[in-house]
């Protein structure tokens, strides 16, 4: 019996004990280190790691993991300056010094053995290059610099490279001397080929210095197979033998070899080119869709982490360089697709953009969801993560987790991915090293991030995981934290990055639970990391301790934390499970295959125990599924669709007449890498029959394409700076196009719009309204579409539905009808809300409301949050029976967003914003009359000033423009039972005094008036003057004639009319009253149509004819202008439609008196005039579009047959009459495809506006293409002497017959302004004169100036006391920043390469890739180092002080003060 009992209680006990003793606590040891590693590194499957203190100058080896330490004592204390492991070789590494000693190791660190070099080694991130063939490891390249001293400080330095072919055992010898960058084609283990096993490529000077600094356009690319003993080849990467000049750099990057180079052609600017290679043999150009606009520059791309199947480069488009755009390569990385827009980038080139380790087609990036306002305003980063599955075919938001790690439900619905989704930080601010994301461990993925609309900052974020690649997340630790995964994941460590610590947390269940293992030292933690393949269970945190807790032997921590003791058990079969990579959409088909791995368990109590043995993957291929095609080069995709961007390029031949058809992309392909069975599923790539007149046609030819609409169009618009076109139908549809009209789809075919918007601050948005709450929004350029409800349905007030904030492109205010149903109601009225989130969320403006909008515009900097509103005074009754009287209209200013309102005018009859003004027309009901209120801080208003006969109480009046410090204003002097015509009046440069400038100016009923700016120029106008105002007033018949200024307004006079017709003949009108006249804004079908172009300086095009008089429209001809107005030429009979196309390339031509069936297009302006016939049914043309920079050859003829009233589109397309790039050298204007030009009357000096200015243009006997190109910007040549064309009368005053300024007969001037502006030494008193405000000439004659006085104040000091304030401080500059500019290496361009976080030493030319980014190649001017040089000396000083601005003074005429807003933004 107690047998029996003893034998059960061993039985007991025996588990329990076992138990016990496999529970044992994980070991802790510390380790004291004077200052953290400059590089910390695991040698790969292997126990060894290499602690590099680079303060000291030591490095420490451990053999066990980081338990133990020693020094490397082979090498003496302080000369070890680098540390480089052989990349192929996991025994072997290599110690640089700052010498010509160095030391190697092939024994993981336990002994080093010196060797020597001629020369030190260079100052760049890796100055040894490997080989990757195992047979030659021994072969290794050495960059070192060679420097000669020059006397004095200075030394003239060169970089040259040396080889080993036996690891530095041998003596190494010159490799070749001039070098930037050396290295072997086999360098890669992906980069598969079978050029020769010692083909190496340098990046070198074709010639050598004697100052040290080479010209960009010297740098080449050679190879040779013999070390270039015997051979050197220069490689001309395709480039017809002429040699490829201006490389920047060479890297192997997965499968590719990639150069980039300068570009050098005339007129390239900042342009960058990209050579692929995966051969090692041929070198194609990498290519980028024509719809991106994507162009390579300077310092404004990197080539990211790439897979073995693709090529990714991360692009600037814009100039702020904030934001990138991500493009993704085909297999052999030439031709790229645009896979994501706006991705966050930071200032040294490094792109938030990670692939997940192990797990194909994975990857996470972040965007800037605010980029417009990043990009334009400057505004901070608001950015969101997105997953793709697909290697960037398509993103999706990351789903956010329910709960948090504490179990409660967190504040927000995950369903709503817009407002509710995880954001993790990423590469851009890495906190650990190694990768950001994932490790070796399969599928399970960790970040530290935040859950909302957008990513919140480091410290106020958590630490979330994923144990299915991305697919489904879990908070599991409050507050950041540092993280990494051991034994495959069987067990991870987090310790908190937010404060000092005593403890690290670990899991054993993936992450379910959590304990806490005590280190017995409080500490900040700085880094945490493990062996390179994540299979250990030995872990190493560095940490930094606080002063108080410091030890004798360092200040800095290396923990080691060994796991091992927790489990005894090591895993069996029955532990581990198949674990299958899937999409969020639940398929486990990836990259068309299922990958699998077989992975621990999540509550398997044990160990996986496979140490150095990375995780097996298995693979299975899929059916081919609509998710395993993306869009085909030159494809983009809208929707569902991948669409043509233009007419597709087929080879030479294959296409004899239009009517052939060929077999051509069906716009899709097969995602690169991606292994589905085409044979078991869609073939969507599969050709397809196509016309030829659908192709692209050979050089020379011109292609359309017609399109018939259902309806008539009611509204059509571009996109700013895009190919796509949104067209209304008065069946109330939209369709659109992405490709300039080549082919057309229609939107939300279910839906009734009443009418679309274009943000009007943010080129990429679009909304479009339906007859419901219901709308549709786009970011994208209308590549996606999404809906959104607002408040109230549109309004049918005849009041704009949207307006858009300048500044923050979400921020918008909806003006709806409230209580109206479908009749008139008896409540019926306006409501305005405002968002702030792009109509996710709204919130009540004000109710019977006009007009509510935002204060703040481009030029009006007032309070960003103020929003102003024409407010009804009472609040009831039907806004429909409103009238003027009956219920004042009051302006209501809200700052706060409305929440602090304040009357600004009690009754109003409306409000413009012009620039810099809000301009207010208040109504005075005791007078009965009108007052024109002017104001530049939409607080505080001065009344506008008018000569006595034009008092605007008296008068209707537009406000016409204000772009050259001017408000121009058109004020009725005729209405019925009359005509219409009225005078321009022009302001001062406040915007409160106003003067005649031409008087009888042509308007009609609408209020439009025959008054338009040159586009491009300042200054230059063309107007329409009623010629018979006495006759007219009787018998309603104007008689008009045309005049135009070319200084603002000052002086107008009449066209000068050519000599000949386009026949050749003379006209019939001869004598001085001849002049020609043109038809203005009041008879245009289209308003956009105007006379002139943004792309092409100085060219006009009108409808007019030589006589009197203006003829009638239809017995009108064509004419054109080069030179802004000045001359004249008739170029066509008849009245016709024009357009400009490719910056002034290419000009087209529609009759427009009558039907027609062809159009006339010149590539020389007008010279000679060829014809295209685009229908064999005649079409009458309403209108020609283009894109509105006008910088496209493709355009868009909207018309009608004699059938129907249904719009027809006819896309034509002259991008093939010719291939020849036009050439732009700033530097040489006199050999290239541009002229020089500047607007002038052939005077002697070509003076506008006080200057001589210069602009590129191209000379119009070149057949070539200007695309584009950036354009060479206008150049001020000098201010000129000021003439009688710098001066207009003052106020109260008009010009005489004689052209003399005279006071007006019973008015008074204005009282002298005795104020001293700017630091004037003088004031001067007033005359009949002022200079134009927007004038810059100096001297000369100045009618303005009546005697002068002497300002008070500090203009009595003497020269010598200007010569020690001014001279003496510049020359002390001067002195600083040149000893600056020799001290800090700045006398050199630097290349910056993503993939090294090292800043560059020294000047070296030199540089290596991991991954590559474009090189600034640039002059440091003496002023800016000296600039540079302070602030880095004052920054640290100027942390935490702001300056307090609000209103300021400015000086303007008396009885006149405005208050200028001084933005913080400024």
């Amino acid at each position: 019996m107690r047998a029996g009992l003893l034998l059960s209680l061993v039985a007991v006990l025996l588990p329990a004990l076992f138990v016990h003793a496999q529970n044992k606590p994980p070991e802790v040891k510390i380790n004291y280190f004077q200052n953290l590693p400059a590089k910390l590194y695991f040698f790969d499957d292997a126990t060894y790691v290499a602690y590099h203190d680079i303060v000291e100058g030591d490095l420490f080896i451990s053999s066990d993991e980081g338990k133990n330490w020693n020094r490397a004592g082979d090498i003496p204390k302080g000369d070890t300056a680098m540390f480089v492991e052989h990349p192929f070789n996991n025994r072997m590494a290599f110690v640089l010094t700052r010498g010509t000693t160095h030391y190697r190791t092939e024994d993981r660190g336990q002994t080093w053995r010196p060797f020597e070099m001629p020369i030190p080694p260079s100052y760049v991130a890796r100055p040894l290059a490997f080989h990757s063939d195992p047979a030659k490891y021994g072969y290794i390249l050495y960059q070192g610099t060679k420097c000669e001293r020059e006397g004095g400080w200075s030394s003239i330095c060169h970089d040259e490279t040396y080889y080993t072919t036996q690891a530095f055992a041998d003596q190494p010898q010159m490799l070749l001397s001039e070098t930037s960058q050396c290295s072997f084609a086999h360098s890669s283990k992906d980069f598969k080929h079978d050029a020769h096993s010692d083909l190496i490529y340098c990046v070198a000077f074709d010639s050598t210095s004697s100052t040290g600094y080479h010209s960009v356009s010297s740098s080449r690319i050679f190879s040779s197979t013999d070390f270039f003993v015997n051979e050197k080849r220069l490689e001309d990467l395709g480039a017809s033998g002429r040699g490829a000049r201006g490389v920047v750099a060479f890297a192997i990057v997965s499968k590719f070899a990639v150069v980039a180079l300068k570009d050098l052609s005339q007129g390239a600017g900042s342009d960058m080119l990209l050579y692929v290679s995966v051969d090692a043999r041929t070198w194609a150009q990498a290519r980028f869709p024509h719809a991106s606009s994507a162009r390579l520059r300077e310092n404004a791309y990197t080539i990211v982490e790439s897979t073995t199947h693709s090529l990714a480069v991360d692009v600037v488009l814009t100039d702020g360089g904030a934001v990138g755009t991500l493009f993704v390569s085909n297999s052999n990385g030439t031709f790229f697709v645009e896979s994501l827009k706006d991705t966050n980038r930071n200032e040294m080139g490094f792109i938030d953009y990670e692939t997940l380790y192990g797990i194909e087609g994975v990857g996470l990036a972040n965007i800037v969801s605010n980029a417009q306002d990043v990009d334009g305003r400057n505004a901070p980063k608001q950015l969101k993560t997105l997953i793709t599955f697909d290697d960037g075919s398509s993103w999706s938001s990351l789903r956010a987790p329910s709960e948090d790690s504490e179990g409660r439900r967190i504040n927000c619905n995950p369903a709503d991915t817009d407002t509710c989704s995880l954001h993790l930080h990423s590469v851009t601010i890495p906190h650990n090293f190694g990768r950001i994301f994932s490790s070796p461990a399969p599928g399970l993925v960790m970040g530290v991030g935040s859950i909302g609309a957008t990513l919140r900052p480091y410290e106020e974020s958590d630490t979330f995981l994923s144990i299915d690649a991305g697919v489904t997340w879990s908070m599991v630790r409050r507050d950041a934290h540092k993280y990494e995964f051991g034994d495959q994941g069987s067990i991870i460590v987090a310790v908190n990055d937010e404060e000092v610590v005593d403890a690290v947390s670990y899991s054993t269940d993936l992450g379910k639970t959590w304990k806490t293992l005590d280190l017995g030292v409080r500490l900040r933690a700085r880094a945490l990391s493990t062996v390179q393949d994540s299979t250990s269970q030995k872990f190493l945190l560095l940490g930094q301790l606080s002063r108080q807790d410091a030890s004798s032997e360092g200040r800095f921590t290396a923990v080691f934390l060994d796991f091992a003791p927790t489990r005894s058990r090591k895993c069996g079969d029955s532990d581990f499970e198949r674990w299958n990579a899937r999409t969020m959409k639940n398929k486990e088909c990836l990259m068309g295959h299922t990958q699998w791995y077989r992975r621990r368990k999540p509550g398997a109590d044990c160990y996986v125990g496979e140490k150095f043995s990375d995780p097996v993957e298995h693979e299975e291929n899929c059916a081919c599924q609509d998710e395993d095609y993306e869009c085909d080069y030159n494809f983009v995709r809208h929707g569902d669709q991948c669409v043509p961007v233009g007419p597709e390029p087929i080879p030479a031949g294959i296409c004899k007449t239009p009517e052939q058809t060929y077999k051509g992309s069906s716009g899709y392909r097969i995602i690169p890498g991606n292994t589905c069975d085409r044979n078991k599923g869609v073939k969507k790539d599969e050709l397809i029959d196509k016309k030829c007149s659908q192709a692209q046609p050979e050089e020379g030819n011109i292609i359309h394409q017609t399109f018939e609409f259902p309806a008539q169009t009611v509204q059509f618009a571009y996109f700013k700076d895009s190919t796509t076109i949104l067209v209304r139908l008065a069946d109330s549809s939209i369709w659109q196009s992405s490709n300039e009209g080549y082919t057309w789809n229609r939107l939300f075919p279910e839906e009734t719009f009443l009418a679309f918007f274009h943000h009007t601050f943010t080129s990429d948005r679009a909304y479009l309204i339906t007859d419901s709450r219901k709308f549709y929004y786009t970011t994208d350029t209308g590549r996606t579409w999404n809906p959104h409800t607002a408040e109230t349905p549109p309004n049918t007030f005849g009041v704009q539905v949207l307006h858009f904030h300048p500044e923050n492109s979400d921020w918008i205010i909806w003006t709806g009808d409230e209580d109206c149903g479908s009749g008139s109601g008896t409540t019926c009225h306006a409501t305005a809300h405002f968002s702030r989130d792009n109509g996710r969320r709204w919130t009540f403006v004000e109710k019977y409301v006009r007009n509510c909008v935002w204060a703040r515009d481009k030029g009006l900097l007032v309070d960003p949050s103020q929003i102003l509103c024409e407010s009804y005074r009472d609040k009831t009754g039907s806004q429909r029976f409103f009238q003027m009287g009956s219920n004042p209209m009051q302006l209501v200013g809200g700052s706060d967003f409305y929440n602090k309102k304040t009357k600004i005018f009690n009754e109003i009859v409306g409000f413009t914003k012009f620039s810099e003004y809000l301009i207010v027309a208040e109504f005075l009901p005791a007078q009965r009359s009108l007052d024109l209120q002017v104001s530049l801080d939409g607080h505080t208003f001065a009344t506008g000033q008018f000569p006595p006969s034009l008092r605007p109480e008296q008068h209707a009046y537009t406000v016409l423009e204000s772009s050259t410090d001017s408000v121009f204003l058109h004020m009725t002097t005729s209405e019925p039972p009359r005509p219409y015509w009225g005078d321009i009046l022009k302001s001062n440069w406040n915007g409160t005094y106003f003067g005649t400038t031409i008087v009888n100016v042509n308007r009609d009923r609408r209020g439009f008036v025959d008054f338009e700016k040159m586009i491009g120029l300042d200054g230059i106008a063309l107007v329409n003057v009623v010629s018979n105002p006495s006759q007219a007033s009787l018998t309603g018949h104007k008689e008009l004639q045309t005049r135009v200024t070319h200084n603002d307004g000052g002086t107008w006079k009449a066209l000068i009319p050519p000599k000949y017709d386009s026949h050749g003949q003379q006209y019939e009108c001869r004598s001085a009253a001849c002049a020609l006249h043109v038809h203005g804004y009041t008879e245009r079908y289209d308003p956009r149509a105007t006379f002139s172009s943004p792309s092409v300086v100085g060219l006009i095009m009108a409808v007019g004819n030589v006589g009197e008089k203006l003829a009638p429209y239809t017995e009108s001809d064509t004419f054109l202008s080069r030179d802004a107005g000045f001359t004249w030429e008739e170029v066509h009979k008849d009245a016709h439609l024009w357009e400009f196309g490719d910056s002034g390339s290419i000009l087209v031509m529609a009759n427009d008196e009558e039907p027609t069936d062809h159009v006339l297009f010149s590539t020389d302006e007008g010279t000679n005039w060829r014809e295209y016939r685009f229908t064999d049914e005649k079409m009458r043309v309403r209108s020609i579009v283009t894109v509105p920079s006008d910088t496209s050859r493709r355009f868009i003829l909207f018309g009608t047959y004699a059938r129907s009233f249904a719009t027809v589109a006819v896309h034509i397309d002259f991008s093939s009459l010719t291939s020849i790039m036009c050439k732009l050298d700033v530097d040489d204007p006199g050999h290239d495809d541009f002229e020089l030009w500047s607007p002038s009357e052939e005077r002697s000096e070509r003076c506008l506006f006080g200057r001589q200015t210069l602009y590129h243009r191209r000379r119009r006997d070149r057949n070539c293409v200007v695309g584009n190109q950036p354009k060479a910007k206008e150049t001020i040549v000098k201010n000129c002497v000021c003439t009688s064309f710098d001066f207009e009368c003052e106020f109260n005053h008009v010009r005489d017959a004689d052209g003399k300024c005279v006071l007006v007969e019973g008015t008074q001037p204005l009282p002298n302004d005795d104020s001293c502006r700017a630091g004037a030494q003088y004031w001067y008193e007033r005359t009949p004169y002022r200079r134009i405000p927007h004038s810059s000439c100096e001297d000369g004659e100045r009618p303005d100036q009546g005697p002068r006085h002497l300002c008070p104040g500090i203009a009595a000091h003497g020269p010598f006391f200007w010569l020690f304030v001014l001279i003496i401080p510049f020359a002390f500059t001067a002195l600083v920043a040149m000893w600056y500019y020799k001290r800090s290496g700045l006398a050199t361009g630097t290349i910056r390469l993503p993939g090294d976080g090292r800043p560059k030493f020294g000047a070296s030319d030199a540089g290596v890739v991991d991954t590559l980014a474009s090189v600034p190649w640039f002059v440091i001017g003496v002023a800016g180092v000296a600039y540079e040089a302070v602030a880095g000396w004052l920054r640290s000083a100027a942390l935490g002080m702001r300056t307090r601005r609000g209103y300021r003074n400015v000086p303007v005429d008396e009885d006149a003060q405005i208050l200028r807003f001084a933005d913080e933004e400024e």
